[in-house]
């Protein structure tokens, strides 16, 4: 986006009016149908709220964090309570939306040192339904063979986890979006003064406008701290007529080591997906070339021969370059502009935000209708005082 920022800033500053008890509908436009976007499109026409969505590429794009083919949804969050019930609370609403959206494999977790991370979360799970089973070794060698647990302390198994269709998802929140009474446009927007102007010229005006603009927000909003980095994903082939490494066979895995790699059985004939969630070097969402890289070919293959040996020689199927919109502290950022309080800010996925999503909607729904409290962990105020950025599995 082009931005007059200063203008736009300083003309929608002023105390915004309750958007609740109004004769007329509240006029809301949500700028980004990626999941965060979509979803509190969504949440937003469910509470009453009349609803422009703008995408300049499209729902579910190759630029944006919610393109590709899966996510993880799990639960494990350490000792962060509030994010996994908003696991909880996405999982009914993206079962609502469509069932077939999600895959249910479970996750397992490997880890090659102490497992305080699975084990704090342990309690919180139990607490909320979410079965959490820790494996003895022999076990796990017996439940899984294709895996090779040599250098693995423990083992956990998340039996409610798996893995969400990524742009298929985001279509289809468009397309609820459309059917709630929703308008989805394809438009490039600029800030201009109190509006937004399009691509075709013309302006359009609202009650609050939110910006879901994922790894662009950084440079719409610095004072979020938002920073994109360059990630890959790699697919390889599973042999011929093998069914152990499918959904019915295979786990979401995380191996939690120095590094910690992640990756999903082969769904729908895609291959077997590795993921290396270590952050990598600052990006242009843009302008990215995202031609996969020798060295982090080498190094899914180097994680494939030690931990998955019959797919040490898999061949390569396909590769995304892809990128994190990391916050400092791995946080979600969700909160109104402090100096321009129509404005609405959602982002910071950090590799971990997809799942949330339609729970992310339905909190910042309820802040801009109703007013109501955001939590704290997310607001802008507290990353002034942050350096250093830190992963999804650092808290």
């Amino acid at each position: 986006m082009t931005i007059d920022r200063r203008t736009f800033l300083a003309s929608v500053a002023a105390v915004p009016i309750a958007l609740t008890g109004r004769a007329s509908r509240p006029r809301v436009i949500v700028v980004g149908a990626g999941a965060f976007g979509g979803w509190t499109a969504l949440q937003l026409l469910r509470r009453g709220a009349e609803v422009l969505l703008l995408d300049a590429w499209g729902a579910g794009n190759a630029r944006s964090s919610s393109g590709g083919e899966t996510r993880v949804i799990r639960a494990v969050y350490g000792a962060d309570r509030i994010y996994s019930a908003m696991v909880r609370r996405a999982y009914e609403h993206w079962e609502a939306l469509d069932p077939a959206l999600y895959t249910e494999t479970g996750a397992l977790w490997m880890h090659r040192g102490a497992d305080d991370y699975v084990r704090s979360a342990a309690p919180i799970l139990r607490e909320l339904s979410f079965p959490l089973d820790a494996l003895p070794l022999g076990e796990a060698r017996r439940r899984y063979p294709q895996i090779d647990f040599r250098g693995v302390q423990s083992v956990w198994l998340e039996r409610r986890a798996g893995a969400l269709a990524a742009r298929r998802a985001c279509m289809a929140v468009r397309n609820a979006v459309e059917k709630a009474g929703g308008t989805y446009r394809i438009a490039h927007a600029e800030l201009s003064g109190d509006a937004l102007r399009l691509g075709d010229g013309s302006r359009l005006e609202a009650d609050a406008y939110v910006f879901a603009c994922g790894p662009w927000l950084g440079k719409l909003f610095p004072e979020t701290a938002i920073q994109p980095t360059r990630q890959e994903v790699h697919y390889f082939g599973i042999p011929r007529g093998s069914r152990r490494f499918g959904p019915e066979a295979m786990p979401v895995w995380i191996d939690f080591g120095e590094r910690i790699v992640y990756g999903l059985p082969d769904l729908d004939g895609r291959g077997f997906k590795v993921a290396d969630d270590t952050r990598g070097e600052p990006v242009d969402p843009t302008n990215l070339n995202r031609t996969p890289s020798p060295e982090s070919i080498a190094r899914a293959r180097k994680l494939l021969a030690e931990r998955f040996p019959e797919l040490a020689d898999a061949p390569l199927l396909e590769s995304r370059v892809c990128q994190y919109e990391n916050s400092p502290d791995g946080h979600l950022v969700l909160d109104r502009h402090p100096q321009a309080k129509k404005v609405w800010i959602a982002g910071g996925g950090s590799g971990h935000g997809f799942k949330l999503a339609p729970a992310v909607g339905e909190m910042l729904a309820d802040a801009i209708i109703t007013e109501a409290k955001l939590p704290e962990m997310f607001g802008i105020a507290r990353l002034a005082k942050l350096a250093k950025p830190t992963t999804q599995f650092d808290r």
